[in-house]
Formats: structure tokens, sequence, C-alpha cells
């Protein structure tokens, strides 16, 4: 819905300074204008009364496959940014693994341009290293960051030795965001295990020694030229042990709410659909990052949304794709630990939204400031909903989530002080903006 500005009366505010104020704010040309009290103004065009409502800084979702172009049959450009709206995420940023892939100037102008005509939240894309393109991973533009794939992928985006490695990590300053699974032991793995079909069998292939062969790898060559790198969805209790002891001030990692909150025990009831890379663990690697989380190991929360089809998750293991939707439940999923007192809502939007804008250099967003952009969620913390696939707006159609009963669901979404997302209605003539990277 767009409107010229917005008041937002009666809510439960997250300042930016984790402090709360039950008052009002005021929107005006996209920005946060006032946050008050109270807000006499007739000039609004669209009042919004959120008594009984919690308003947080938009999550901004640090890494999604949202799969176009050239696998639109999985989810697209536009109900994607629809499930991001749905979801509180008013920001994305995602990855190279498209056809084609996301790895010339060429290839990233043409996704900026399919998001400014679909997406109705705002997005960044990431530049995919090869072991050939050197000169657009330095000077591609805009762009959140340089995305390389040691492991768990194939073709020209698998970058899986330190002699390939090392040329994108001594040249440049921008930042590399690593998958890091060492596939030289994935592969010996995967021979150890052939003609097993039992989807459980995916955790011991991509073991906690890939992962953490990887990340070591990553570390010690981001150590040795200072270079700025962010570890991708961190998953095991040997790599958060690692960082707690060695990761200097310019590493940052992140975890999803999958590997905070499944493990291996989902096999046994939701099968393929709980297949992703890196895998899910055991309850001792969940329990271990919660703790890297709550205590500053890992810096932040992403959900790797990437999503596949029912009928290609059906095929039976080892023939099924990995991976899974996220960006309409992760901050619910967030907001339900909160609640049972596992951390706290004021960290679950430092989390998802403002330790993100800081890491990623994304100028005015990521918490309620005068002067921001209002990118702003207000969600229901006291009624629960069970998580329904009628419910999902993902073009798969599925969650590893369904039946979970969950708080914290958005009951608007504002993205650049318009209104995308209103009590289950979406509002499509609203579009995103490309983000911009300080850094």
């Amino acid at each position: 819905m767009s409107v010229n500005s917005l008041l937002i009366r009666h809510a439960r505010i997250l300042l930016a300074d984790g402090t709360w104020l039950l008052g009002d704010v005021l929107v005006r040309a996209e920005r946060i204008v006032e946050i008050a009290t109270e807000i006499a103004t007739t000039e609004a065009t669209k009042e919004i009364d959120a008594t009984g409502l919690v308003l947080l800084p938009g999550v901004i979702d640090p890494q999604v496959h949202f799969r176009e172009p050239g696998l639109e049959h999985k989810e697209d450009l536009n109900t994607a940014s629809r499930a991001c709206a749905r979801g509180g995420v008013t920001s994305f940023l995602e990855m190279p693994n498209t056809k084609p892939l996301t790895i010339t100037q060429a290839a990233l102008d043409d996704k900026l341009q399919r998001a400014a005509q679909k997406s109705i939240v705002n997005y960044g894309f990431f530049i995919g290293a090869t072991p050939a393109n050197l000169p657009d991973i330095r000077s591609a533009s805009p762009t959140c960051g340089i995305k390389v794939f040691m492991g768990s992928a194939h073709g020209d985006l698998l970058v899986d030795t330190a002699a390939s490695l090392e040329p994108i990590f001594a040249q440049g300053e921008r930042l590399i965001a690593v998958h890091a699974e060492d596939q030289a032991r994935i592969n010996q793995r995967k021979q150890e295990f052939a003609g097993n079909t039992d989807p459980a069998v995916h955790s011991q292939i991509q073991d906690n020694q890939a992962a953490l062969n990887a990340t070591k790898l990553a570390l010690e060559l981001s150590q040795k030229y200072h270079r700025r790198l962010h570890i991708l969805h961190l998953s095991t209790a040997e790599e958060v042990e690692l960082l707690r002891s060695q990761k200097p001030a310019w590493v940052t990692a992140e975890v999803t709410p999958q590997h905070l909150l499944l493990n291996t025990d989902a096999y046994g009831k939701i099968g393929t659909l709980a297949q992703m890379n890196p895998p899910l663990r055991s309850h001792h690697d969940n329990d271990v990052l919660w703790q890297g989380l709550l205590d500053g190991t890992i810096d932040f929360i992403a959900t790797d949304h990437a999503p596949h089809t029912l009928a290609e998750k059906a095929k039976g293991y080892p023939n099924t794709p990995s991976g899974m939707p996220g960006v309409e439940t992760s901050l619910p999923l967030m907001l339900t630990q909160a609640v049972a007192g596992k951390c706290t809502i004021e960290q679950v939007s430092h989390w998802m939204s403002t330790a993100v804008a800081t890491a990623y250099g994304i100028p005015n967003k990521g918490s309620i400031e005068i002067g921001y952009d209002a990118d702003l969620v207000l969600v229901d913390i006291d009624h629960y909903h069970p998580v329904e696939r009628a419910d999902l707006e993902t073009k798969c159609g599925w969650s590893p989530f369904e039946g979970w009963d969950l708080t914290g669901y958005p009951v608007y979404t504002i993205v650049n002080g318009h209104i995308v997302y209103e009590r289950g209605k979406i509002y499509t003539d609203i579009k995103g903006k490309a983000l911009q990277f300080d850094r």
C-alpha cells in the first residue's frame, strides 16, 4: 500500500539503544522522522493502531537462494519477496547459484533489473567466485560480497583447493562469504556410504569434520591476508569452539534457525525435507551453536532459504536436492524462542537486523532511528498459530517447521515507509529498492 506518510500509534517500540518505548512513530518520504510517546499530527495519509503489537526493525536476511533466473519452477523473485513480506523480511541478500551463474557484471545487472520489476522488498546480490573470474569479483557493483563455495557445489562455482582460494583472498578488499565444507572429504565419504538410501546418512557423509576442515582453511587465509571473511551457516560445535578462540575482529559468522532448532532426529519425522547443506547435526551441536550465538562468537542469523519442490524432494536419497525454505518462519521461530526464555526479543532483533546491516555496511537499515529508512515489522507476540502449508507464500509450498506452534508472526510489514503486508494481505504494487553497501 503506497502512502506518502504513515503514523504508527501505540506500539511497543524497540529503540536503537535496546530500550523500549510505548508510543508512536511517524514516517515521511520513506524515512522515520519522529519517535515519541505521542505524536500529534493530522498529516499522515495512513494510520496504524498498533495497540498490543511490538515494532521491530525489518529483518535483513543475509543468505537466500531465490532461484531466478533459470530455476523459477522452485521459486522466483516475486514469490520469494511475497514470502519475505509475510515473514517480516524487508531486505535480502541473494546467492549466485542461479542459471546462468551470477559471476559477471552482466549477470548481476540482469538480477538487479529483474528484482526492480518483481521484488516487493529490498534486495542485494552476491557475485560468485570461480577459479577464473578474479577481475569480475573485484569490480562487480553493487554487490554485498563475494560468495565462495568451498564445497557442496559443482561446476564453475566450486573453489575447493588452497591454491585456487588463495588468489581470491590475496587480492582486493571486498567481503568474502564462504560455504565451508571440505569437498575432498565429502567425495571420499560418498564412496564409503555408496548405496545407502537413508536420508539420515547425509549428515554422516557431510560430517562435522568436513565443515571444520574448510572453516579452518578459510580462517587461515583470512588471517594471512587480513581479509574480511564471513562464514555462512555455521553448523557444528567444533567450528564454534574454533572461532571462539581464534576469530579476529574482521571475521563474522552466522547460523540458521534450522541449525539451532532442528537436528538429525528430523530425518525420522520429515525425511528428505530435512536434507540441507551443511546438514543438520546433533543435539550437542544445537546447544553449542546457541551458546556461540548468545556469547557473540556467532554474529547473526540467516535462513539459507533454498526451496525445492515436493516432487524433487520425493525422488529418494541420494537423488534429492539439499535445501529448505525459511524466510516466512525465521522471525516467528526466533521470537518464539525469546518468549520461551531462550534469548530476548532485543537479541533476536540484533541478530536479524542490526548486526546484519553493520556487517554488510548497509546504511540507514537495521534500527528504528530518526533518519533511518522505514523498514519495519509489527509483530504479535501474544498469539500462537501453527505453521501450515496453506498459509505459505513460497512457491515450493512447504516448510520443515510445519505444525510447529509459533508466536511473533508479522501483522504489518513496511518497506521504505510503504505497507507490503497487512493482516494476511500482500500489496504487490510496492517495489523494493536495490541495497547499497558502504564496504
